[in-house]
Parts: C-alpha cells; structure tokens; sequence
C-alpha cells in the first residue's frame, strides 16, 4: 500500500539535501517529484495542481527551525498537506438518539460490498455494538447465501426474505425486525450493477426514503484509482451519501483513490479495508496514513492491533517468566500466532517507523522463517517445549526435531542459541538492564525474525548491541610527519 508513492516522495527530499535554506530556486526540483510522484499514484490531476501550489505557497521562505534542515522541514509541510486533502480527522459512524441506526451501504458490483457489509458489522460488535444484517440483493447469484454465510462466520444475525421479494420491502421489514430485536445498528446490504443506471439509481433513492438511514456508505474500490474519486462524486449528487468505505487498499500500491476522494466529493472516506479477512476493516485516519506515505509508520494503529488480541493476563504471566528466565517454547509459539493473527508480517513492520523500506524479498524471508521456526517447535515433545535446555544439551533430540520437521540439524541448533541468547536478552531487559522495542508482551528479541540488516535474531525494531572481539580491534596508527 502506497509503496510507490513513498518510494517516488523519497526523491523528492534528496533534491533539498546539503541546503541551508528552502528558497524559490531550490524547492523547484523537489515540488516536480512531489508532482511526479503524485500523478503516477493516480491522484486526481486538479487535487495535485492544487496539492502543489499550496505546499510552494507554505515552504517558500521557511526558516529553518533549529536542529531541522530544509529537507525534513519539506516533508513536514507535505506531510500536513496529505492530512488537509485527506480530510484532517477521522469521521465516525452516525449515531441515532434511538436505536437502531441504520446504515445503507451502496456501491457498483464489484467493489467488495457483502463483505464489507460483514466487515463493518464484525468492527461495531468488537464496539460492543449489537448489530443486524440486511440482504436486498435480489439480482446476483447467491448474494444472499454469501451475506449469510458471512453472517455465521462473524456471529451477527442476517434478515432476509429470499430472492423473490421487493429489495426496498426487505429493507423496511429489516429495519422492523431490528427494533423489535431492539438492536443497536443495522446494516443494509444493497444490490450493486456493473455500471451506474437510472433503474439502480431509482431503486436505492427508494430505498433510501423507506428506511431514512443515519449514514449512507458508498463501497469504492481503491484499485480504480481516480475513478473512485468520480464514483463517490456521483453518488453524491445523485442519491446523497454521507461517506466512503475505500476497499482493496491492500492491492493499490499507488493510493491515488485515497487523497483524491474527499477533494473531488465532497465527502469523507470514513473506512478503509485492508486485506481479504473479514477482521480487515480500520477507520479511516488521515493523519495515520500520511504517516505511512511518508514512511514514518503508524504507532497508533499498531498499538490497537495489538490491544485487540492481547490479554492483559497473559502479558503479566508473560512478565513474571521473562524476569524469572522461564520464557519457553509454549509462550514463544503463543507470541507468534498472536503477531499472525494481528496481519501479515509486512503489514505489522510497516506501521513500525522506519520500516517501511524493507524490501519483499526480505519480507518473504522473514515470513519463511517464521514457518520453518513454528514447524520446528511443532516437532518437539511437550517437555522440550517446556525445557528448552533439554535440547542444548542433547544433539540426540535436535537430529530427531530436524528429521521430524524437514529442516537441518544445524537450523534446529541455531534455533536453539537464537532462543537462549533471546531470553537471557529478555530477563535483562525486564531487570531494566537493556531497553528494548518489542511487541508488547514480546520482549525485544524473536529468533526466526531478524531481518537482512536488522541485527541478527532480533525482533523488528531492536537491535542488540554487537560484541568486538579484541582480535578483531584495528591497532590505531601512530602519527608522524607524514600525518601532519
């Protein structure tokens, strides 16, 4: 996600190095790869005219603030600019004085909509919100099979009336079956078309009228780029929408549909979906993704990932072993199928700061070797687990484990010195010996996890401090004259 444009924006700063000041001569050359780097992310030409003028307008003449140099001082000004176009701050869901709310979700055929329907139902009732799904699809095949399958999938209930009713009949029978089921929100599933039409058009404002919904979403697909932003426009006008769900933004590397929608419509993207799972849905935070274009990560979104899946017991048990040095491989398979379940692990070192450049290779890496970690520990007995030092001292065990998992005895025993130099690492650092920037509950270092550059077997992140061996000291020269 927005790889390209992150990649393009870097040149941009390069262009202000070894600068003292930003001056009308020297931002020219940065403003064109602004420019460059914006057009090819498919942003919406007058919202890049537009962009631009405003960030010349705010850099020219800039003195730089002591201890910032030009270049960081740019991107700083870019960077708010992104969070203006994008809409300054999060819009939240409509909520009625009296339940339930009704939300409407609109959209071409296409774009993600059933599934969006589910997302957004699965995120209210993580909000400890009560929720009832409503299927008017009556057109495509099993749309309403797959709103219901869905529907088992999240524990949220569908209402339904098959496919040889009246869609605006469902949908004001569904708002009904709502308030006698005395729900908190309902969610209207609508039918999508390959292309906008008066008799879709004219379906959906009735509707609409019925049901007087308290947020009218319209499903885009990132991936149309531009179009999107044209969509949303339409829409609008046409039938009135309160906000966006832009979907597939996992899949657009370039993110033109993201800074182009709210400044072509009018209208705030207010989600944004992530993945194909049903748990990938996240509100739409300007802010946070200007924070990801520009590579500075995303903490905050990385903190709620985590507070989702953790357990606040679990992270004190987890405490209490690592100061006692009885960190095993039970607690450390745990760890890891927490950080699967929080996304993929490009995904999670992304919203890291300064990990946004890790290349896919690299990436691919550290997820093979993960796998081959997990499938080792799936190898051993349970008092292995328990005990890693049982397979310090026995060869015996490490050659059954590489047998039983496929790999060599020599990643098995290296598997076993990353763990026990991790949780000597650990124990250090909760005795407040090293600090550390582990994922909460994770402590500083994970075998299996390093990743090319990044410091041997530690956990994105850290970076343990290398030991020099005394042979390996370069003797410092004497000076003479010929080094005066």
């Amino acid at each position: 996600m927005f790889d390209a444009l992150a990649d393009k924006l870097d040149d941009a700063w390069k262009k202000l190095r070894g600068q003292d000041k930003i001056s009308k001569s020297n931002i020219q050359d940065a403003l064109k790869e602004v420019r460059r780097a914006l057009l090819s992310a498919d942003v919406n030409l007058q919202v890049v005219k537009t962009f631009i003028a405003e960030v010349e307008e705010k850099a020219l003449g800039e003195g730089v603030i002591s201890g910032v140099n030009p270049g960081q001082q740019f991107i700083k000004i870019v960077y708010d600019e992104l969070v203006r176009v994008m809409g300054e701050s999060n819009v939240p869901l409509a909520k009625a004085e009296k339940p339930p709310t009704v939300i409407l979700m609109a959209g071409l055929q296409g774009t993600g909509k059933t599934t969006a329907t589910a997302k957004l139902a699965l995120y209210l009732r993580k909000q400890k919100r009560s929720c009832l799904m409503v299927g008017t699809d009556v057109y495509r095949p099993a749309a309403i099979d797959q709103l219901l399958t869905l529907g088992k999938q999240i524990d949220v209930p569908v209402f339904e009336m098959g496919t040889d009713a009246d869609p605006v009949e469902i949908a004001r029978q569904g708002v009904a079956r709502a308030q006698e089921m005395e729900v908190d929100t309902v969610i209207i599933d609508t039918a999508g078309r390959l292309q906008i039409d008066p008799e879709m058009m004219g379906e959906l404002a009735r509707i609409k009228e019925t049901v007087k919904p308290d947020d009218t979403l319209l499903v885009v697909d990132a991936m149309t780029g531009q179009e999107a932003a044209n969509l949303t426009h339409t829409f609008s006008e046409e039938i009135g929408i309160s906000g966006a769900i832009l979907t597939k933004l996992d899949g657009d590397s370039r993110g033109g549909a993201a800074l182009s929608v709210r400044q072509v419509s009018g209208q705030p993207i207010k989600f944004v979906g992530t993945g194909e799972k049903v748990e990938a849905l996240e509100p739409f935070y300007p802010d946070r993704l200007a924070s990801r274009i520009l590579n500075m990560g995303d903490v905050l979104t990385l903190v709620e990932k985590a507070q989702e899946e953790i357990d606040l017991a679990d992270v004190e048990q987890m405490q209490s072993k690592i100061m006692e040095a009885q960190f095993d491989f039970n607690d450390f398979l745990k760890q890891m199928r927490l950080l699967k379940n929080m996304g993929s692990l490009g995904g999670i070192l992304k919203l890291i700061p300064g990990m946004g450049k890790i290349s896919g290779a690299d990436l691919a890496k550290g997820e093979s070797q993960l796998k081959q970690t997990e499938s080792m520990i799936n190898s051993m007995t349970k008092d292995e687990r328990a005990n890693p030092d049982l397979l310090a001292k026995s060869p015996g065990r490490r050659r059954r484990i590489a047998k039983g998992s496929g790999f060599l005895e020599k990643d098995v025993s290296k598997l076993i010195k990353d763990f026990t130099k991790m949780r000597s690492m650990m124990q250090q650092m909760g005795r407040g010996g090293m600090p550390g920037m582990g994922m909460p509950g994770m402590g500083g270092g994970m075998p299996g996890m390093g990743m090319p550059g990044m410091g041997g077997g530690a956990m994105p992140g850290f970076r343990p401090q290398q030991e020099t061996s005394p042979k390996k000291k370069k003797k410092k020269k004497k000076k003479g004259f010929g080094t005066l």
